[in-house]
């Protein structure tokens, strides 16, 4: 039976993905994230509502050894049948840091680490356990596009440059604010995913790499670094119809995570890869993404800086990429 393994899967966006996946056609989930506790109490609520195999896995996105303790440990249960075949990776966890900027236990910038860095090693490491058919799907975010309104309200995005933005604030140099920290993670998320898709094509392999927006939702964790009072108001009918008429993409929890969900195992999106989908108002379409995101050049130089900065060996990279 086909598996899921979703990061940030035990709650908001990811745990509605979850939700979703389990009601449709049999398939199994893996939920990754830090906290296995909190995992397990969604893990239990997916068995019982659905009558799936759902097993956690530990997975700190900001630390190196935890991405690759989890990826073994992924294989380890793959090998002795605790799970079933790996069918799509969902790059579903981030969060966002409006304060003081702080680092990872790597010594990066915690944005950059975790939304972005993490997941490029998570993917490397085991984009061989993944069928032909398989897919990896990554949540990106408006913000990332400084001529939208979105991209107007985080700050905008600056240059991807990998080995700056993991040393931001270092070395005397002014860090950014934490929503362009916040854009240019999501921003390098996306220049992955399409840079992913053209070396998948080049090596003629059918994998699919598809990035998608679920547009702003208030109700997901992502803020939860935000005081209480700013976490409320921005859940208001009032505030969100005011962001509405301002431009600002609008999502759901229930209707953003069940399109998650369809980018994983929906057949209609099997073709769609290298491809930016949006969520907006109860639509989902294919759009485009910022003008820098398409930059060949800046996505191949993100993934060898990247590559360096995770220590990549040559035995961990995929056969398929070699």
């Amino acid at each position: 039976m086909p598996t899921v393994l979703i990061t940030g899967g035990h709650s908001g966006l990811g745990l509605e993905a979850a939700k979703q996946l389990a009601a449709g056609p049999k398939l199994n989930l893996v939920l990754a994230g830090r906290s296995l506790d909190k995992m397990e109490t969604s893990a239990k609520l997916i068995r019982s509502q659905y009558r799936v195999k759902v097993a956690t896995l530990k997975l700190d996105l900001s630390s190196l050894a935890s991405v690759r303790a989890a990826a073994e440990n992924c294989r380890t249960m793959l090998k002795n049948g605790q799970i079933d075949s790996l069918q799509a990776i969902i790059c579903n966890a981030g969060a966002m840091f409006p304060g003081p900027i702080s680092y990872s236990i790597d010594g990066f910038e915690e944005t950059f680490a975790g939304n972005y860095l993490g997941h490029f090693l998570l993917v490397n490491l085991l984009l061989d356990a993944l069928p032909t058919s398989g897919r990896i799907v990554f949540t990106a975010s408006g913000t990332h596009d400084p001529e939208t309104m979105d991209g107007k309200m985080a700050g905008g995005a600056v240059e991807p440059d990998a080995q700056a933005l993991a040393l931001d604030g270092k070395n005397g140099v002014k860090p950014i604010s934490g929503g362009k920290r916040y854009a240019t993670s999501k921003l390098c998320v996306i220049l992955f995913a399409y840079e992913l898709d053209r070396r998948l094509r080049h090596s003629q392999s059918s994998l699919a790499s598809i990035a998608f927006d679920p547009g702003q939702i208030p109700e997901t964790g992502l803020g939860r670094t935000y005081p209480a009072v700013v976490r409320w108001l921005s859940t208001t009918w009032v505030v969100k119809r005011i962001l509405r008429m301002l431009g600002v993409t609008a999502g759901s929890v229930g209707f953003s995570g069940a399109g998650l969900a369809r980018m994983a195992m929906d057949p209609a999106f099997a073709e769609r890869s290298g491809k930016y989908f949006q969520s907006n108002d109860g639509t989902i379409s294919e759009t485009r993404s910022s003008k820098m995101s398409y930059d060949k050049d800046r996505a191949k130089k993100l993934w060898t800086d990247s590559a360096q900065l995770v220590h990549l060996q040559a035995s961990e990279t995929p056969a398929l990429l070699q």
